[in-house]
């Protein structure tokens, strides 16, 4: 398949660069795949949507503050390093992206301040750096000096509002460095009207969820590989259910990859891919020609998806993180 095919035409002003006043506020386009329609919702509407027999699965992975400015010794050059992943028992050697690269050689030392720095120990296939770091505790200095990683598409600096609101409220395990965005719209308030029952898992959102495809041709490309875990709870609860209502494309990925309860996973969704459990999803809308759109066209229908998608523009919808969603049943 040629990756174009799912492209789809965004005017700028569509990409939100801001929460919805309200997380439960946003529009939910409701898309009915058998039937081929779709009407416009709000997302509070979602309980109505579900059903005592369903079971709705969250991923409570919590985003840390992963993006991290800081300066090589004697130079005045900012660097930018955004933590993907740790790569050792201790968390202290992490997979992480770097700017400016070409500066970065093994051996350059970055510091952040107050003691905080990093050695570029080794450098991976498609630019990635792995950087051993020193702190008396790792783990607050990052809280202390990271900021809140927002997508690139949001022009502006974070703020004290995106620690709160670039997180979801049931946020539990620390480890993404993205937001799992369907679950933004979560109010505690949503979750007491849920009819299901609801199961939590947990993947860590990395590289694979976010990177562009390098490939043209759909087929040829591999994603990187993140952490999951399920319960023995939330597999039961799963197992249980008529239907299962995924809360999101990592929910989605962590439940088609559920052969055991915890590990890694790359698995890589796009058209033509049987669905194993996952019976209805919510999701945000994504970018286009990225592995969440094919993931989405997957379980849709591709023809059915960007009509849906391209009706979303003209009805001017909010898109991206900080957008508005659409619950495909």
């Amino acid at each position: 398949m040629d990756l174009s095919t799912f492209h789809y035409e965004l005017p700028d002003e569509l990409i939100a660069q801001s929460p919805a006043a309200e997380r439960d506020g946003a529009r939910m386009l409701v898309i009915d795949r058998q039937a081929g329609t779709w009407e416009n919702r709000v997302f509070r509407d979602l309980p109505g949507y579900l059903r005592p027999s369903d079971c709705l699965v969250l991923n409570d992975s919590k985003v840390f503050p992963s993006r991290l400015l800081g300066h090589r010794p004697g130079r005045t050059g900012r660097v930018e390093v955004f933590l993907v992943q740790p790569v050792s028992g201790d968390e202290r050697e992490w997979r992480a992206l770097v700017r400016p690269g070409k500066k970065l050689p093994v051996g350059e030392r970055i510091e952040f301040g107050d003691g905080f720095s990093a050695t570029v120990i080794g450098r991976e296939e498609h630019g990635e750096r792995i950087l051993r770091f020193e702190a008396e505790d790792l783990w607050a200095a990052i809280q202390r000096v990271g900021h809140v990683p927002l997508p690139p598409y949001i022009q502006r600096a974070d703020g004290e509002e995106d620690r709160e609101r670039y997180q979801t409220v049931y946020a539990r395990e620390r480890g993404s460095v993205a937001a799992p965005t369907a679950g933004l719209h979560f109010t505690d308030r949503v979750l007491g009207e849920i009819p299901a029952a609801v199961a939590r898992v947990t993947l860590h959102v990395g590289l694979g969820t976010f990177q562009p495809l390098h490939s043209t041709t759909v087929e040829e490309n591999v994603l990187h590989k993140e952490r999951f875990e399920v319960s023995a709870e939330a597999r039961a609860k799963i197992g249980a259910a008529k239907r299962v209502v995924a809360a999101g494309t990592t929910s989605v990925r962590t439940l088609e990859s559920m052969d055991s309860m915890s590990g890694e996973t790359n698995i890589f969704i796009y058209p033509g891919y049987e669905f194993k459990r996952v019976g209805a999803m919510l999701t945000n809308f994504h970018l286009p020609a990225s592995s969440l759109m094919l993931l989405v066209c997957a379980f849709g229908g591709t023809e059915l998806m960007m009509e849906a998608y391209r009706y979303a523009v003209k009805e001017r919808y909010r898109f991206f993180s900080y957008g508005d969603c659409m619950l495909i049943l």
